[in-house]
């Protein structure tokens, strides 16, 4: 309904800037001596997906700001000086909660690979970070546009990775096993599996990593072990998953996908092996797991996701200026208390101790993800946070595309971003 509103503004208005929080140019309109406009993107890829383009449509933020940055609210008689002059208005401007230097350390970190890094504040819902690959130069997307629109391939450049693609969770779907086990089984202390490296159930058998050998464990040493046959042994859902967010729009103005979770009565044994451990037909979105590992740090409340912190006219006056609140509790206290351990134990003695730092306390899951049926190709994820007091300071989720095992390729990003955060901080 604004389309044509919006399009009387470009004739009068020129298009607003986009900021990063600490105040680094992330996209502007530079006008010619003859009028003409140029939309410039100085962080180029970096900020590709976030961020967004304004030709050919518009994505990012770019989409989510678009009313914003095509009003003007600079006064009245400026106005009127400027219609007599035959020049257009300066639009009102963004500053989003983005940091350029964690943007910047994420896409370095995820180097040559496809993929995605989100970064977010547990304790307020602040975008810290958001990067996708492949990704595309904003800057030459007129160019582009016809050889990105013709590629329908799975490797499209345009589509936001973070937001919008679906994966096998992997090993970080135990995350929400434990948690139903858990609700199912007030004696869940007492659990106890003896890993012999696979776990067969009728024709179907599941295998841990490498056929490793675990031993005996508990839950919290298989969830520190990601151990799939001791997980494989636990096969109720109820409706647990849809309290965390699948088969329902998230909470986000972004163009997102929604994470699917199916299982029916009367699925399988194997079907139900391989939903346990994050295989079958559960998807997920990053940004889904990132929300998830931000409620968990944050006791049990996802604070709402935003990435726009306030809208600014020309002169810098703020225009409005956004908050955090309070989404919904995805989970108890109590439930996310057990979940923090787990995930600590994680990082002190599983399968994330490379993230064991003097600065910081990390906590999370990884997960190895097989997506083809006809080879050992698998996606490599880690979730979860980090902090240095009481409170959680940051959180991620990192998806690395067919690379390997969690341990290798996603832990060491998580674990650049947290030491480069933690090095700022100090």
């Amino acid at each position: 309904p604004y389309n044509k509103r919006q399009e009387l503004f470009t004739r009068s208005v020129v298009r607003g800037s986009i900021y990063s929080a600490d105040g680094v140019t992330l996209a502007e309109t530079v006008t010619d001596a003859e009028g003409n406009e140029t939309r410039k993107y100085p962080a180029g890829r970096i900020f590709a997906h976030v961020v967004g383009y304004s030709t050919h449509g518009t994505s990012g933020i770019e989409a989510m700001a678009n009313f914003n940055l095509l009003r003007s609210n600079i006064l009245y008689m400026e106005k009127a000086v400027s219609e007599i002059r035959g020049e257009k208005n300066p639009g009102d401007s963004v500053t989003t909660t983005l940091n350029y230097d964690l943007q910047l350390q994420a896409y370095d970190a995820l180097g040559s690979y496809d993929g995605a890094v989100v970064v977010m504040e547990p304790e307020t819902g602040r975008i810290l970070a958001m990067v996708s690959k492949p990704d595309f130069d904003p800057n030459t997307i007129a160019d582009d546009w016809d050889t990105f629109v013709s590629d329908d391939s799975d490797s499209s450049v345009l589509l936001n990775r973070a937001t919008q693609g679906l994966y096998p969770p992997g090993s970080t779907f135990k995350i929400f096993t434990t948690l139903e086990y858990i609700h199912e089984n007030a004696d869940y202390a007492d659990y106890h599996f003896d890993c012999s490296g696979e776990y067969t159930v009728g024709t179907k058998t599941i295998h841990c990593h490498n056929n490793k050998r675990h031993g005996s464990e508990d839950l919290k040493t298989s969830f520190a072990n990601s151990c799939n046959s001791s997980y494989a042994s636990l096969e109720q859902f109820d409706d647990l998953c849809d309290q965390m967010l699948f088969n329902t729009a998230l909470p986000t103005d972004f163009e997102s996908s929604k994470s699917s979770f199916v299982l029916e009565p009367g699925d399988s044994d194997s079907a139900v092996m391989e939903t346990s451990i994050g295989q079958g037909k559960t998807l997920v979105t990053p940004f889904h797991m990132a929300l998830i590992a931000s409620a968990i740090a944050n006791d049990g409340v996802l604070m709402k996701p935003y990435v726009i912190d306030r809208i600014t006219d020309a002169e810098g006056e703020v225009v409005e200026q956004y908050e955090p609140a309070e989404y919904k509790t995805l989970l108890s206290e109590s439930d996310a208390s057990v979940l923090q351990e787990y995930m600590r134990y994680v990082v002190e003695e599983g399968t994330a101790t490379k993230l064991k730092s003097d600065s910081y306390e990390a906590a999370g899951k990884t997960g190895s993800a097989e997506f083809s049926s006809s080879s050992d190709a698998t996606h490599s994820w880690f979730v979860g946070y980090a902090h240095n007091g009481e409170e959680p300071d940051i959180a991620v989720a990192v998806i690395v595309e067919n690379s390997g095992v969690g341990s290798e390729y996603a832990v060491p990003i998580a674990k650049q971003i947290f030491d480069a955060y933690y090095t700022w901080e100090n």
